[in-house]
């Protein structure tokens, strides 16, 4: 999560744990200093490193909305997504599909894609649809595997 000032309001589509503010006593006991901002401030590569992480979870939020309409667990917590890669508004996703044989092989990327491409900051999306290595129940997640009995 990269850090904002106290005034920045961000907007997430899935909840997160809020950092608990020091306590009022802590805060009387230390002197301001004023160059806080300035000497601890992230270079810019750093700074669009860390926007670019926070595109990756905004992505990921997104694609759990995404359900397998064979099975019912979202596409990311079954493992059908392999990788997730932001640069510049530029989104690649890796993913694959239970089986080559999957009646929705034709149609999932797209909806993959448009999900992608819906996540504000995201200008374009390339998907690529793999099947090496192939999927197996292994890829699952712990929540995914309780979900469908497999714990």
């Amino acid at each position: 999560m990269n850090e904002q000032s106290k005034f920045e309001i961000e907007e997430v589509s899935e909840a997160r744990a809020v950092p608990k503010a020091p306590p009022l006593r802590a805060m009387l006991d230390r002197e301001p200093d004023y160059l806080d901002g300035f000497l601890n401030a992230k270079p810019e590569a750093e700074a669009a490193e860390s926007s670019g992480d926070v595109l990756v979870d905004e992505i990921v939020a997104a694609l759990r909305q995404i359900y397998d309409p064979e099975i019912p667990v979202n596409i990311y917590d079954l493992g059908l997504i392999y990788n997730v890669e932001v640069a510049s508004g530029h989104a690649d996703v890796t993913m694959t599909l239970t089986t080559p044989h999957c009646p929705v092989a034709e149609t999932m990327p797209g909806e993959v894609e448009m999900r992608v491409i819906s996540v504000p900051g995201v200008a374009s999306a390339d998907i690529h649809l793999v099947w090496d290595p192939p999927w197996d129940p292994g890829k699952m997640s712990d929540e995914a595997k309780l979900e469908m009995g497999m714990l």
